[in-house]
């Protein structure tokens, strides 16, 4: 386990922070589904992110929500993270959309992932969540799905 302290910060959810921790995050949209190409744009954005703001383990962005799994790098924390990529992506969403406002809900939902069975699990559930949801019956071919090569 870590030795730093665990810090938690409580607006509706509370919100666990630990240096050097891998989170799983999930955050939904306020109404609105996302068109394939809007799921493209917020994939990008996110791919974008990888290595300057975070280690990007794996993302699914399904038409009415978003799962990440990710370890922030040590100058940025989860919430500047999430403020940053639900900022930039309600931008080019809204953009495409020729329209104004809040495109994700406030608040998002994440964990620390404990051990490696447990990213094993959420891997897994974030590989099958298309699946389920009937978008695609290969899930490593679905377009908003990535996933690194190196889960650290």
């Amino acid at each position: 386990m870590h030795d730093q302290e665990i810090h938690i910060k409580r607006r509706h959810l509370p919100h666990w922070t630990l240096s050097g921790a891998t989170y799983f995050v999930t955050f939904r949209l306020r109404s609105r589904a996302l068109s394939v190409q809007e799921q493209k744009v917020a994939l990008g954005h996110i791919k974008r992110g990888n290595g300057r703001y975070y280690h990007l383990i794996a993302v699914v962005v399904m038409p009415d929500h978003v799962h990440l799994l990710l370890t922030p790098n040590s100058e940025y924390d989860l919430s500047r993270i999430t403020k940053g990529v639900k900022g930039v992506t309600a931008r080019q969403i809204n953009r495409l959309r020729h329209t104004e406002g809040q495109v994700w809900q406030h608040e998002s939902y994440d964990r620390i992932v404990r051990d490696e069975n447990e990213l094993i699990e959420k891997l897994n559930y974030m590989l099958n969540n298309p699946v389920k949801e009937g978008l695609t019956e290969d899930p490593w071919e679905y377009h908003g799905w990535y996933c690194s090569d190196d889960p650290r």
